[in-house]
């Protein structure tokens, strides 16, 4: 916003409707004031309007459309059919452009551990088998090791929320950054949007604060811009973001392949799949939609079609979204600034759109009193990062294998646990380790009857790993609580 004094900030919410935002401004200390004007700052009271005319006064995005609704088409892996050669060849292109110096990652760390039972931002959570690493330390000797691999620097951008950034600031120097260099790893916050009730109006979570909430995943893109992060890769020569979320260690962060696949489609966004496990699993779906690439969310795609099987007994809606993607770098400056339409479509300016979630939401009442509402008493505002898909240039799908890929963290026990990823990381250990010659024991599941760990310096996919294992002699002997590194 561009007022700068506290008698033009309160002006413009009065002008826009909102003054109830400093209703007890008078009542809240110099410092309170201060840090209430801030908040204020950060919103973009245009904005709001729109999305209250959008979003609360009209039925606009009620519905999810699902009209002309088709699976995507995707890159099937040579095991399932797909092209070898090309494949091979997309490695060998992926490989180019790292060693060219074209990538970073970027990992969107702004939650905390709280449905995990952990106080603490998520990426500190520990998660491996014998070491208990840390998700930002694998992550960390992820990069360093490909890094090493293909002669480069790969630069790191990690957006936080406002909630934990300096947790995560002081995590890392407390551990030197994983022996990354400092100027290697870049912060930034991700944006922040406010909660209106249900007649547009921004809600106060008490007297001297709005009540705010992260903007969505999707935010991640308009932080990076708004950050300088862009221009920090500009640059660099930086023209490959490889996108992924702080919960999953067992993502190939720098894979050569889906890089080439990118590059030989000349895409701005590209999402790697997984087939489904299962008709109802909480994923989105990848599917086209007049011919465009979408991604529906579980929630919104019917049973029917959720279980609806081909001609030869398999899910049609197979492709499951699993948040990993690789951007172009100027795609995201152009969608973080609404980049006008593709020429030859109907879009409106490109820009991610926002959604709609009634939330319960604590707030003060007409006196100034704490309610904390049994019922949704308003609306929280968000972005998805998938919803880029449909405003890029050529976007490419491609299958991985789950165990390769996907493993999240997210819930304290049952499915997607850190018991199911300890269970998948041993899993492909083993896998690595018994290709060539190990020889350990495994269940009908592949998990091996000890418990062991590849650090990444010895092998942070399956080609690293290979390498390592090839070059060492004696050839490793695994038992319980051996770490490779």
């Amino acid at each position: 916003m561009a007022q700068s004094s506290p008698s033009e900030i309160i002006a413009s919410f009065k002008s826009a409707g909102q003054e109830q935002v400093f209703a007890y401004f008078e009542e809240l200390s110099p410092d309170a004031q201060e840090a209430l004007l801030a908040e204020a700052a950060e919103i973009d009271l245009e904005e709001i309007a729109r999305l209250k005319r959008e979003l609360i006064d009209s039925d606009h995005g009620a519905a999810v459309d699902l009209t002309d609704l088709e699976p995507a088409a995707y890159e099937k892996l040579p095991e399932n059919g797909g092209n070898g050669a090309a494949w091979a060849e997309a490695a060998e292109v992926g490989e180019e452009a790292l060693r060219a110096g074209r990538v970073a990652a970027f990992t969107v760390a702004g939650g905390q551990g709280t449905r995990l039972g952990y106080d603490g931002p998520k990426g500190t959570f520990p998660v491996t088998p014998v070491k208990q690493k840390t998700l930002f330390q694998v992550f960390a000797e992820k990069i360093a090791a490909a890094g090493k691999r293909y002669g480069t620097t790969i630069p790191w951008l990690i957006m936080t929320s406002h909630q934990n950034h300096a947790a995560t600031e002081s995590f890392f120097r407390d551990h030197a950054f994983f022996g990354l260099a400092e100027s290697q790893v870049k912060f930034f916050r991700q944006g922040r949007m406010p909660a209106v009730d249900l007649d547009g109006k921004i809600m106060l979570e008490s007297k001297g604060h709005i009540a705010m909430s992260p903007d969505g995943h999707g935010g991640s893109l308009r932080a990076l811009a708004r950050s300088g992060s862009l221009d920090f890769l500009a640059e660099q020569g930086i023209d490959i973001i490889s996108y992924f979320q702080v919960d999953n260690p067992l993502i190939r962060i720098i894979d050569p392949a889906f890089i080439g696949w990118h590059v030989l489609g000349q895409s701005e966004m590209s999402s790697k799949t997984v087939p489904k496990a299962y008709a109802g699993e909480k994923v989105g779906h990848f599917c086209t939609q007049r011919g465009q690439t979408v991604v529906v969310e579980y929630s919104d795609l019917p049973t029917e079609l959720q279980e609806e099987t081909d001609d030869a007994g398999e899910l049609r809606y197979l492709a499951g979204s699993i948040a990993i993607h690789v951007l172009d770098r100027e795609f995201v400056r152009r969608l973080a600034q609404g980049g006008e339409p593709l020429v030859g479509t109907v879009q409106a300016a490109q820009s991610l759109p926002f959604h709609r979630a009634n939330k319960k939401i604590p707030t003060v009442d007409a006196s100034g009193e704490t309610v904390k509402p049994s019922e949704p008493n308003g609306v929280k505002f968000e972005m998805f990062v998938f919803d880029a898909l449909p405003f890029a240039k050529n976007p490419v799908i491609i299958e991985t294998r789950r165990a390769d890929d996907f493993s999240p963290v997210k819930n304290a026990e049952g499915v997607d646990s850190p018991a199911t990823c300890r269970d998948d990381q041993l899993r492909q250990f083993a896998r690595w380790a018994n290709a060539h010659g190990a020889g350990l024991a495994v269940d009908d599941s592949g998990l091996p009857a000890v418990g062991f760990e590849v650090a990444p310096s010895f092998g942070y996919d399956e080609a690293s790993f290979a390498d390592s294992w090839e070059a060492a002699d004696p050839k490793p002997t695994i038992a319980d609580g051996t770490v490779l590194e």
